[in-house]
């Protein structure tokens, strides 16, 4: 793909992140733009859960319901995900026989070969990750690193804009609600 090609994919990712505010929406118009930009089997968006012990579905494109529903993606068992939450870009050039992805047989079922795995990060907070995964063994360039890392750098300030529109939206009503009460007394 040329460098213009993944100029006007970002590009994309910006108008569907300036579009709404609706997380699922963005996340899986995300993970679809990604998917088709790296001309990849399907991209994944997974998010830290409130423990830090998982991370959870948040969206995909091109997976299977059966793959995404294969179970939990605990940190504590995938070497992958202990290495993407230290905040490194990491590739699997074969998912199905890498021990340090989870799911080995899940990958092999699904037909995934190489994957990589760009954390998303807050400040130096990794909130979750994006995957790509491809159906055939694949490295990665340069180009292609750096536009996961812009996509996933986008995708966590949507995610920290989404959860900050969320708070300021629930004080305005509790506000409102205040306010209502006083009007009655």
């Amino acid at each position: 793909m040329k460098e213009k090609d993944y100029f006007l994919a970002l590009y994309d990712v910006v108008k569907v992140i300036n579009a709404s505010l609706e997380m699922t929406t963005v996340l899986e118009e995300i993970a679809k733009a990604v998917a088709l930009a790296m001309d990849a089997k399907a991209c994944s968006i997974r998010l830290l859960d409130s423990r830090k012990k998982a991370l959870i579905m948040g969206a995909s494109y091109g997976l299977s319901k059966g793959y995404i529903r294969k179970g939990p993606v605990l940190i504590k068992e995938s070497g992958l995900d202990q290495k993407a939450m230290t905040g490194q870009l990491i590739w699997i050039k074969n998912a199905q026989t890498d021990p340090s992805f989870q799911y080995g047989a899940g990958a092999k079922a699904e037909g995934i070969k190489s994957v990589i795995v760009v954390p998303l990060k807050v400040d130096k907070n990794v909130i979750g990750v994006l995957r790509v995964y491809t159906d055939k063994v694949r490295e990665f360039n340069e180009q292609e690193t750096k536009f996961m890392e812009s996509v996933a750098n986008l995708s966590a300030l949507a995610l920290e804009n989404a959860r900050l529109h969320q708070a300021l939206k629930t004080n305005y009503e509790l506000l409102i609600a205040h306010k209502y009460r006083l009007d009655d007394n």
